[in-house]
């Protein structure tokens, strides 16, 4: 593969499709059906499936033909969606146990108190169990984004309370998600996972894909899937991501 004429264009969601939490502009979304008319596109983000639902499944065009060449990995592949020719459903989803779950939630909980980091005004609850991953989000899960920048705008909140977490639980993979968010998943669940399975689920190589994303720095929560050797494309928001895809596009030929 070039960089320029993938089999598949993989995505992060918030930042790099659309602002965090919120629904993606309608020029993206007809970007993406028109590449989905010429390779397969999938979408990998921390979050759940209903995040993806509100952001970017209900802002897409009415149009089967790409649809079904759509890949949705919310909680960064522990669940899997297809599009089955009247909505996207679960192929299938690894879910934390109980104990997993209340041992993250137990432990995120009070090491967020104790670090001073547990907000008393929030949009929405701070704490969200999605099945395979527990999320803590400081402001809520609502939180407009000028609060969420505003929060942690150096990520050492973040981190300090990633590391605090990751002593109590062990056994488990604790990592900085958003702006505000700390997720916590069995190990070795990260993005670089997530396009594993992709590549599993597809049969596509990894060397044959292409991902976009807004955080590929070290620190950044893309940067797994730059370190397992997948080509990558910096953006910097929803708007750098449109213009690449412009420029993409005339080089990819439509099906058949």
């Amino acid at each position: 593969m070039t960089a320029s004429a993938p089999l598949l264009v993989a995505f992060d969601l918030d930042d790099t499709l659309a602002p965090s939490k919120s629904r993606a502009e309608p020029r993206v979304a007809q970007l993406l059906v028109d590449l989905a008319r010429r390779v397969e596109v999938a979408i990998i983000s921390g979050g759940q499936i209903a995040q993806f639902r509100s952001q970017l499944v209900d802002a897409l065009p009415e149009a089967p033909d790409a649809l079904a060449h759509f890949h949705l990995l919310p909680t960064c592949g522990t669940q899997y969606y297809r599009h089955d020719g009247s909505g996207f459903s679960a192929l299938y989803a690894r879910d934390l146990t109980d104990d997993e779950r209340s041992r993250a939630l137990a432990a995120v909980e009070e090491e967020a108190k104790r670090l001073g980091l547990w907000e008393t005004e929030t949009w929405g609850p701070i704490l969200e169990d999605r099945g395979s991953q527990i999320t803590f989000s400081a402001l809520g899960q609502a939180a407009p984004v000028d609060a969420k920048k505003a929060w942690d705008p150096t990520s050492e909140k973040k981190s300090r309370l990633r590391d605090a977490v990751q002593g109590r639980l062990p056994d488990l993979e604790v990592r900085s998600g958003g702006s505000t968010s700390v997720d916590i998943t069995r190990k070795g669940i990260d993005k670089a996972y997530g396009m594993t399975q992709l590549s599993e689920q597809t049969g596509i190589a990894l060397d044959d894909m292409l991902f976009y994303g807004d955080r590929l720095d070290p620190d950044g929560n893309d940067y797994p899937v730059l370190a397992m050797g997948v080509a990558c494309v910096a953006v910097d928001g929803w708007e750098d991501t449109a213009a690449k895809l412009d420029a993409l596009l005339p080089g990819l030929a439509l099906r058949g």
